[in-house]
């Protein structure tokens, strides 16, 4: 069994502001993210490894998240920045099988398709409000039945939660 968490970044500056690689986190990016370590911490989801974007946004996202995991194996994968959710596919598969929970920080549109892929089952009312969007800040948590990362594939995933970030402050 591997559980995987899929978290797409914080909300960003405009795209005006700089650079798309380049752009960082509003004030209201970095508490969501915050939130969202704070929030898996507390439902007792650790992950083991984290894999991330390069992108400025992303590693802003992952810096406030991380605090509530201690230290974790970090990755920055460069071929996650704009992929396509066949490529990020392709990356997760490559992940040793020491890993059991992965959180992946990326982006939009790779993330919410790739998530939508890997479904096969799960909580339906949390599928239904996913299929509409995944905001910033969001995650999606699957646990997929399998013993390598390898054998992660389409429709091989039960989807545990889909989260947003007015929901982590409810909880």
């Amino acid at each position: 069994m591997r559980r995987l968490i899929l978290f797409r970044h914080g909300k960003a500056v405009p795209h005006d502001a700089a650079p798309d690689f380049d752009r960082g986190l509003t004030a209201r990016g970095m508490r969501d993210s915050a939130g969202v370590g704070t929030y898996l911490a507390a439902e007792h989801i650790h992950p083991d490894m984290a894999l991330v974007s390069p992108a400025l946004r992303t590693k802003m996202t992952w810096d406030e998240a991380k605090g509530a995991f201690g230290n974790i194996e970090l990755h920055y994968d460069k071929a996650l920045y704009l992929a396509s959710s066949d490529l990020v596919l392709r990356q997760l598969q490559a992940v040793p099988d020491r890993v059991l929970t992965l959180i992946l920080v990326a982006h939009n549109p790779s993330l919410h398709d790739l998530a939508q892929e890997l479904i096969g089952y799960g909580d339906r009312y949390a599928l239904a409000r996913l299929r509409e969007h995944m905001p910033t800040a969001g995650i999606v948590v699957l646990d997929c039945d399998i013993d390598h990362w390898s054998d992660l594939a389409v429709r091989s995933a039960r989807l545990e939660r889909f989260r947003t970030p007015e929901r982590h402050q409810d909880d």
